[in-house]
C-alpha cells in the first residue's frame, strides 16, 4: 500500500465521538451562542416595488401594524379584495407610504387596484 493510500485510509476511519469536557463552576463557555431568538414584530413592513408586494405573504399578531411603501416610479394602491375589507388605502406615489393595523385575527387579501395583477395577503394570528 502507498503511504498516500495509508494517510487517506487514516484520514477516513471512523473515530469515536469526543467526550464533552467537564464543566468548571465559575467558567464562561467557549462554545459559540444560540442564535437569538426572534420576538414578534410590532410592525411589519412591505414593500411596493417591481409591480409586486414584497413579501407576497406576510404573517403578523393581532395587534400588529403593517407598513406598505411604495418603491416603484408609478402610483399603486392597496385594496381588500371582495367587499368590506379593511385595506383601503389612498393612491401612494413614489415613496409614499400605507399603515394599517390588524385587530383581528384572520386571512386578509389585498390587490393594488390600479395593476390588479399585484396581489398578496396578511394572515393575522391571535
Amino acid at each position: 500500500m502507498s503511504a498516500a493510500a495509508l494517510a487517506l485510509t487514516a484520514c477516513t476511519a471512523q473515530q469515536p465521538p469526543a467526550a464533552a469536557p467537564p464543566s468548571m463552576p465559575g467558567m464562561t463557555s467557549m462554545a459559540p451562542a444560540s442564535p437569538p431568538v426572534a420576538q414578534n414584530a410590532t410592525t411589519n413592513t412591505v414593500a411596493i416595488k417591481d409591480f409586486a408586494f414584497a413579501p407576497a405573504s406576510t404573517t403578523v399578531k393581532k395587534g400588529t401594524t403593517v407598513t406598505w411603501t411604495n418603491q416603484d416610479q408609478d402610483a399603486h394602491t392597496v385594496t381588500s379584495t371582495g367587499s368590506g375589507g379593511p385595506l383601503r388605502s389612498p393612491t401612494l406615489q413614489t415613496r409614499q407610504s400605507y399603515q394599517y393595523t390588524f385587530s383581528a385575527p384572520g386571512t386578509f387579501e389585498y390587490l393594488c387596484t390600479i395593476h390588479p395583477f399585484m396581489t398578496a395577503t396578511v394572515t393575522v394570528t391571535p
